[in-house]
């Protein structure tokens, strides 16, 4: 049996995740293997109704901590009823965000610590990480203006925080890719799709030979 694989692609607003993530699982089913796509917080019947009321802009919100229990939740009914169960029949699973969202987003844009959102994950997953985690980066104005094309004026709760808040969301995963060299991959995403995509496929060597 294939053995099964893990992929999250990280990175800020508009770096170029989902066209990643498709264009990737193309790729692999083009190699004749199974490939689960998926997303964070989402993926399930349950996570997407905790999706729905984090992204949500009607009413206050959410404080970082509200938000970092919300999202464990949502993610524990996602690795407990899609993600493990696909890795376990060989199957690769890609997916738009994971963990390091929320040590990203509540923890170095909202201030929790990284302990505490780690804790929280290893109460709701058991601590699962990916077996590669794509990191995209672009340029503050070059995310700028690909969100302008995609949204609007109409970004959700957590998109349309501010300028310094997404500053240290980049700056915080920045920092966990330069600590786990060894489960990060960090590629550079403002040129096109297809060079990007390059990009993508070579940081995955490893897992394919």
């Amino acid at each position: 049996m294939t053995q099964g694989r893990f992929i999250a692609l990280e990175g800020g607003e508009g770096v170029g995740k989902s066209t990643q993530g498709r264009m990737l699982a193309d790729a692999l089913r083009a190699r004749g293997l199974e490939v689960v796509t998926t997303r964070e917080p989402g993926g399930t019947t349950g996570a997407e109704a905790i999706r729905a009321m984090l992204l949500s802009t009607e009413g206050e919100g959410w404080g970082a901590r509200a938000e970092a229990l919300l999202f464990a939740a949502a993610r524990a009914d996602h690795v407990d009823k899609l993600i493990r169960p696909a890795i376990a029949r060989g199957a690769w699973v890609v997916c738009d965000r994971f963990v390091d969202s929320s040590r990203a987003y509540q923890g170095g844009g909202g201030g929790l610590t990284d302990d505490e959102i780690m804790a929280l994950h290893t109460i709701g997953s058991a601590g699962l990480l990916p077996d590669l985690t794509l990191l995209l980066t672009v340029e503050p104005e070059v995310a700028t203006e690909r969100l302008s094309l995609r949204d609007g004026d109409s970004a959700d709760r957590i998109g349309g925080r501010d300028a310094a808040y997404h500053r240290r969301v980049a700056e915080a995963f920045m920092r966990f890719a330069q600590a786990e060299p060894g489960r990060f991959a960090v590629i550079e995403a403002g040129g096109t799709p297809d060079d990007v995509h390059a990009g993508v496929i070579g940081s995955l060597a490893g897992l394919l030979s």
